[in-house]
């Protein structure tokens, strides 16, 4: 009896692979982890120890303005506020004071890693120190520049009407949200074309964040850009780093029949392997960006928002639109929801399975890198941001359905939206938690998520 086989070639798990073969994919892994170790070792060091910047006529200082707003909306310089200076020992350099104009300069030996820490015994009463957590914070000098060092203040009036609260929290939920689905909507579109859960993903969007980073502050190519350019060279680079991820490591994994259990448990191992190496390479201490950290809020009434947060959500509301119409209008959108949809069917339908996975690894990995560097905007860029967040892209891929890209955005509104307005009745800490709680309730009511379909079996 003849057999007919269309679509991909079928693996009989019983059969033993020949032993030529595991020893070729495991040379072909190892050549992969070279490689990425070897970018990181050639390029990352230079975000832990910054080079030095021949300029001799200038000295290295810090400097920053303290600054709050009155009832009336107006601003108020704040005068007296004391900084303590430490360098990357913990020896005490010294202290500065903030002037009747609410600025502070304080001059350093030479460029490097110093502390900044802020007392906040000097602050007025009714002025309260924004992010508490923040402090004090880690700041990289090069020699000759001047470093401006930021400390939100709150306002002098906080207003107490719950609902205004809930007003500027729920705004502040759907940017997050908005970040979140960025970074998640290629951990779906992955799940729906190869059925791999991807624990390295987080760590994709890490890397996004620190390759901004590298361009944006470190000069480490001997001249630094803007945030905005930084940020499109992250992009492309992510994009790349993803589809080599891709080509090296689960391309052959998928040729040779590997289960998604043992796919699953080599991204977790990736996971941990990068987000380890990106701990040694730029330290543990928390970057900020250059751009865009001092910037007064805008008040709209009900709520209030710093000017790069309006841009995050509108670049984030015009990047997701732009996503949507190119999964349902152009071409390769219409072949990548048809994979995830039904992978037989579509390859038997005569279209290149393979090289729809190779282009969703590399739009899913530039998104995530894209997500990272807003994230590292709105937050403080650290080794394990990329982990943090990806339990929520997981609470929001799931919720939404998994291997669906409009139910990982609805998912990641939904998770950030409760997420900070939980924040009325728990603490701040365990704002996360309550998340994944929210996640376990509704999927005991519906276990597909909210726009996910059953699957009959059998």
């Amino acid at each position: 009896m003849s057999v007919v086989q269309i679509g991909r070639s079928v693996v009989d798990p019983c059969h033993d692979q020949p032993s030529a073969r595991r020893t070729y994919l495991i040379k072909l892994a190892m050549v992969a982890l070279g490689v990425v170790t070897a970018v990181f070792a050639m390029v990352a060091p230079a975000a832990a120890h910054l080079p030095a910047q021949t300029d001799s006529e200038s000295i290295p200082e810090l400097r920053g303005t303290m600054r709050t707003v009155d009832e009336g909306g107006e601003s108020i310089f704040v005068e007296g506020i004391n900084l303590t200076i430490t360098d990357a020992s913990g020896a005490e350099l010294g202290q500065a004071v903030t002037d009747a104009d609410g600025e502070w300069v304080f001059e350093l030996p030479e460029g490097g890693t110093y502390e900044v820490f802020l007392d906040e015994a000097t602050l007025p009463d009714g002025v309260p120190l924004r992010n508490p957590d923040r402090n004090p914070l880690t700041v990289d000098v090069g020699n000759g520049a001047s470093r401006t060092v930021l400390f939100p203040l709150g306002d002098a009036a906080v207003s107490t009407d719950t609902t205004i609260e809930i007003v500027q929290l729920t705004v502040d939920g759907i940017k997050l949200g908005l970040v979140i689905g960025m970074s998640a909507i290629g951990l779906s579109l992955i799940y729906g074309t190869t059925g791999l859960t991807n624990f390295a993903h987080g760590e994709m969007v890490t890397f996004g964040a620190m390759v901004a980073f590298l361009f944006n502050v470190t000069g480490v190519f001997g001249w630094t850009t803007s945030l905005i350019v930084a940020a499109i060279l992250s992009f492309i680079v992510c994009g790349v780093a993803g589809g080599l991820f891709n080509a090296g490591v689960w391309r052959p994994l998928r040729r040779r029949g590997a289960s998604l259990i043992a796919a699953l448990v080599a991204s977790l191992g990736f996971s941990i392997l990068f987000r380890y190496m990106m701990l040694y390479q730029f330290g543990g201490r928390a970057k900020l960006y250059k751009d865009y950290q001092i910037q007064e809020k805008v008040d709209f009434g009900w709520f209030s928002i710093v000017p790069k947060d309006i841009f995050i959500i509108v670049f984030s509301v015009a990047v997701l639109i732009g996503i949507a119409i190119a999964l349902q209008r152009t071409r390769a959108g219409k072949a990548m929801r048809a994979v995830s949809d039904n992978r037989d069917l579509a390859e038997s339908s005569g279209i290149d399975v393979e090289l729809v996975i190779k282009w969703v690894w590399v739009s899913g990995s530039a998104l995530a890198g894209l997500g990272g560097v807003l994230f590292g905007l709105t937050e403080s860029i650290g080794w394990e941001m990329g982990f943090r967040i990806l339990l929520l892209m997981f609470a929001a891929v799931t919720l939404g359905g998994l291997g669906s890209a409009y139910g990982a955005l609805l998912g990641s509104l939904i998770v950030g939206i409760f997420i900070q307005v939980s924040t009325i009745v728990i603490p701040t800490d365990m704002k996360n938690v309550g998340a994944l709680l929210m996640l376990m309730l509704i999927l005991l009511i519906r276990p597909d998520g909210l726009l996910g379909r059953s699957e009959r079996i059998g």
